[in-house]
């Protein structure tokens, strides 16, 4: 819902409010409310106010509005955020405290009516007798701005499938403010509680800081307007570069080498950072990079602080993460990258999704079955130029519908769609040596390949969408060893292999494997945040949701 129609749904609730203020109260007795302060008068209004919810149509109740009736609803219509005298509890003032924090999570404060908040309380603090309709408009309007800045923070403010069609990383976190407002008793839970765990998240909120920081910063700003793109740098617009770059990323310093001087590595440890190949020299990509202004980069944190949001809440202590603009896996446990290599994803045309599953097996010596997209699109026209020689080339072997395998003679353009195609276990195999099995709907998992000269490739978007891994024998041999406990060396992997047959080996501990697309991603130390090339151009559409 936009700004405009969240105010003037605020506006129409307001409205009730004010109509039902000839309503008789009811003396009855009522439960202690969660802030400790029961009204009668309030409740009776309020209940008025509001038609109940039907709890058992769960489906039904999606927005705030309902929400904010639920909860009421759950606590007998008591007042949550005021007190005697109908003035403003702690937790209003904590509540307001926690909206204004909102802006580090690159969400507007005013999307949850903040300015027309902290005006109401400024006047009820200050009055010395509010009246009832004053103080029912300002706990139902911190109630839905409570509930609404819960819900984004947990599971986002745009929906994932609205703006990309390829994100299947489910966010399984349950929201349940209604039920903590209605029994949170006196103690007010942070919004801070509905934020991501996710290390990623912290540091990305951390450079946000940084970047709205720079939006005032006088002198960085004279810095980014003295430099000229396509003028050699004197000392003077030298200086200039190196104060953006060390104010944009203070811990990188050069260190010593006889072959690269520290202005070269500067130069490149900058390019790094935002994304660019890291020659060392000041090209014209280096120079629209140093003069873009902070707003740039505070749109791009955002948008990657709320694809965070889709995620889990939670990522627990052992999982495998996989970014794919950045092009790298880490394997972490208890904190610590126990693996981190290099992996090659999905070309354009063929876009690895994002997705979160378990890692199941490790297959050793897979085979592998042609895809029906690349059927589609790789086999069938290789067929159709080169005949069965493309097959025999490919190592590819024709099977029928109950697996029987069929002459290739008798393969024609005509029936080439019907069958079935494998490559058996062996060094050319697609899969390479090793599969990671990772079940679900899109058949995507991560595997070994014969095409490792791929890996010293900066740009490694190459693959038809599965992720092929840098480290995969290495990679094995730890979750069999270290994680699954069991007596798995070096030399029984190529005991193994050597056989040609294919072994699958079950993992009694289910890894979580998060394929996710982040073009704002910690750096390999963990430590700070790195930006990444678009590579699917992902970025403008959800940037347009997010204006």
């Amino acid at each position: 819902m936009d700004l405009d129609r969240r105010v003037k749904n605020t506006l129409f609730f307001v409205s009730v409010f004010f109509l039902t203020s000839l309503f008789t109260a009811c003396n009855t007795h009522r439960k202690p409310s969660p802030s400790g302060y029961s009204d009668d008068l309030f409740t009776d209004k309020l209940k008025a106010a509001f038609k109940p919810i039907d709890t058992s149509n769960t489906k039904r109740i999606i927005s705030i509005a309902d929400n904010m009736r639920l909860t009421y609803q759950l606590d007998d219509y008591q007042p949550i955020w005021i007190k005697e005298n109908y003035v403003p509890n702690d937790a209003a003032a904590d509540l307001v405290a926690d909206l204004e924090e909102m802006q580090w999570d690159g969400i507007d404060p005013e999307r949850y009516n903040l300015s027309a908040i902290k005006k109401l309380k400024a006047k009820m603090d200050t009055t010395k007798k509010n009246s009832i309709n004053d103080a029912i408009t300002f706990d139902t309007a911190l109630t839905h701005s409570y509930l609404a800045a819960s819900r984004d923070l947990l599971l986002g403010t745009i929906r994932p499938k609205k703006v990309d069609s390829l994100w299947f990383h489910a966010n399984d976190s349950s929201w349940n403010a209604p039920s903590i407002l209605a029994e949170s008793g006196n103690n007010y839970h942070s919004l801070n509680e509905y934020r991501s765990n996710v290390p990623t998240y912290k540091l990305l909120q951390n450079e946000y800081k940084l970047y709205h920081n720079l939006l005032n910063d006088t002198a960085f700003r004279q810095a980014i307007a003295a430099i000229k793109p396509g003028k050699h740098p004197d000392s003077e617009m030298l200086d200039h570069i190196h104060f953006i770059i060390k104010t944009e990323i203070p811990w990188l310093e050069p260190v010593p080498n006889d072959s690269v001087s520290n202005e070269k590595q500067i130069i490149a440890g900058y390019q790094n950072y935002v994304g660019i190949v890291p020659t060392g020299k000041l090209d014209s990509v280096t120079y629209t990079s140093l003069t873009t202004p902070p707003d740039t980069f505070l749109k791009k944190i955002s948008l990657n602080m709320e694809r965070v949001r889709w995620m889990q809440k939670e990522f627990g202590d052992l999982y495998t993460i996989v970014d794919i603009p950045m092009m790298e896996l880490f394997l972490r446990r208890a904190g610590e990258n126990v693996m981190h290599m290099r992996v090659v994803v999905g070309k354009p045309e063929r876009q690895t999704p994002s997705l979160y599953a378990t890692m199941a097996n490790i297959v050793i010596n897979p085979s592998w079955e042609v895809p029906p997209t690349i059927l589609k699109q790789d086999v069938v026209p290789g067929f159709q130029k080169s005949g069965r020689n493309y097959l025999a080339k490919k190592g590819l072997k024709p099977y029928d519908k109950e697996g029987n395998a069929i002459s290739v003679s008798s393969l024609n353009a005509g029936n080439l769609r019907k069958y079935s195609y494998k490559q058996d276990p062996g060094d050319d195999n697609s899969l390479g040596l090793i599969k990671f099995n990772l079940p679900n709907p899109w058949d995507i998992y991560l595997h070994d390949t014969p095409h490792r000269t791929d890996f010293a490739k900066r740009y490694r978007a190459l693959s038809s969408g599965c992720i092929r891994v840098q480290q995969p024998q290495e990679m094995a041999i730890y979750i069999l060893s270290q994680i699954e406990k069991i007596n798995f060396t070096q030399g029984k992997l190529d005991t193994l292999i050597a056989t040609h047959k294919s072994r699958w080996e079950l993992l009694k501990t289910k890894i979580p494997v998060h394929i996710a697309y982040l073009t704002a991603f910690e750096d390999s130390t963990g430590k700070h945040i790195q930006f990444f090339k678009d590579i699917y151009g992902r970025d403008a559409k959800l940037g347009t949701f997010m204006n």
